[in-house]
């Protein structure tokens, strides 16, 4: 990253925690829209916002690790999540994750060199009934199949025209 990109870089993520009162309690708050906007918390945002509100940076480190809602490294544009609770598993997420593999060149905790996909588990997305289940962003994706899998990466990948998804 260029000294110009970095610099543009911290004053967007100025403009953000500024639009927060500089309390502790505004904490998630910021790092909530920080996330939305870079699709993760680098660190000098998160060094940012422990100045701007006034406590450690060792503290808002922690909260970032702390929630899984939260990622230290660039997420893709399209995060895809396998729910591996129980009846997910039994009904063949270890196959979903297998064929993104395959398709993605991606594991759990990954993304994509483009920065299109990222992947991960989650331990549960209350789809049960209709199981296996995945997430794209928020989308739900229902009863899952290896060949629908590879019909909704190519869904996303596809025309160029996919910001209707995010």
């Amino acid at each position: 990253m260029s000294e110009q990109e970095y610099e543009e870089n911290i004053e967007g993520f100025r403009k953000i925690i500024s639009g927060f009162p500089g309390e502790k309690r505004y904490i998630i708050a910021i790092m909530h829209e920080l996330s939305r906007c870079y699709r993760y918390l680098p660190r000098s945002a998160l060094e940012l916002t422990a100045e701007y509100v006034g406590v450690p940076f060792s503290q808002v480190y922690s909260m970032a690790t702390f929630y899984r809602a939260f990622s230290l490294q660039p997420r893709g544009r399209f995060n895809i999540k396998v729910c591996d609770g129980t009846t997910c598993h039994i009904k063949g997420s270890n196959i979903l994750l297998d064929e993104i593999h395959k398709n993605l060149g991606i594991g759990p905790g990954e993304t994509t060199a483009d920065r299109e996909f990222s992947l991960e588990t989650v331990n549960c997305i209350g789809a049960c009934a209709i199981a296996p289940a995945l997430l794209v962003n928020e989308r739900v994706y229902p009863r899952v199949n290896a060949a629908a899998l590879k019909e909704i990466i190519k869904e996303y990948r596809g025309g160029g025209d996919n910001d209707h998804h995010e």
